[in-house]
């Protein structure tokens, strides 16, 4: 009989965890005292954690789901089965228009359609317009699981941030330094991004790395995005396994469309429909 190995994830769950989480609890605390506002939840794993670590401070924590209309079929059911087995303070904010609305008449996705250039940003409709009305019900504030590993701009962005928080706030606060001072910077003041418009966004988990979020989910036994599991079986890497839109300009030249069509073949056959141009990605 063929062995199937060792589960790595399931060994992550036993390695203690590199991040104090007692300080992030208390961080997250400070910031909703601080901010009110709400927390964003995509259904993804990093999001995931940061709603487990946000009810543990305060249950009640307003989580807002931004729908762009595009979402795998598992992310809806998994969101409301998680929202109904933890009692989530959960807002369902959906894309005006949604996103494969805006896809469809942007002309690029047809062979022979004219391409507009009137239509709405994609990244107002789908983020900064849902997350304006949820800054509306709740307040400035905002948690919410972006990784600075995730991607370069994400990096520079904690990195940019978090140079500009020890500026300003930092006055003697990480004294004694016990270890590095950078170390207790990072820890005090990493994961704030103040915004042009007020906004305030925290995210607790900014500095983590892919295996501490998968051991942060096994050791607490929180069941996660079965979407996930289908790509990883659809032989899909670790670090590009998204459960986002099914569908954008992002990834297309690395096997998302065939993956998509694998995994999802009946999701497919109606998406080329109205997005002909899907098909020469295969």
């Amino acid at each position: 009989m063929r062995h199937p190995g060792l589960d790595v994830d399931v060994l992550a769950a036993y390695r203690p965890a590199r991040a104090d989480l007692g300080r992030l609890r208390l961080r997250v605390a400070e910031h909703l005292e601080a901010h009110d506002g709400y927390l964003a939840f995509s259904g993804g794993k990093d999001s995931t954690v940061v709603v487990a670590l946000a009810r543990q401070v305060d249950p009640a924590v307003p989580i807002a789901f931004f729908d762009s209309g595009l979402e795998y079929p598992e992310t809806y059911d998994y969101i409301d089965a998680l929202a109904t087995q933890w009692r989530l303070n959960l807002t369902w904010i959906p894309a005006r228009p949604n996103a494969l609305t805006l896809m469809a008449a942007s002309g690029g996705w047809t062979h022979n359609g004219p391409y507009r250039l009137d239509l709405p940003n994609a990244h107002e409709v789908l983020i900064a317009a849902p997350a304006r009305a949820a800054h509306a019900l709740h307040g400035p504030g905002e948690l919410w699981g972006v990784r600075a590993e995730e991607s370069e701009g994400r990096s520079f962005l904690y990195a940019r941030s978090l140079r500009r928080e020890v500026a300003a706030k930092c006055r003697d606060c990480c004294s004694p330094v016990t270890t590095s001072p950078r170390a207790e910077h990072r820890a005090r003041h990493g994961g704030i991004v103040r915004r042009a418009d007020g906004t305030v966004a925290f995210g607790p988990i900014w500095d983590w790395k892919d295996d501490e979020v998968w051991g942060f989910l096994r050791s607490q036994q929180i069941p996660v995005n079965p979407v996930y599991a289908k790509l990883t079986r659809l032989g899909v890497p670790r670090n590009r396994q998204r459960v986002a839109l099914m569908v954008d300009g992002n990834g297309l030249e690395l096997g998302r469309v065939v993956w998509l069509r694998r995994g999802w073949p009946a999701v497919y056959q109606r998406l080329v429909q109205v997005l002909p141009r899907l098909a020469e990605w295969i």
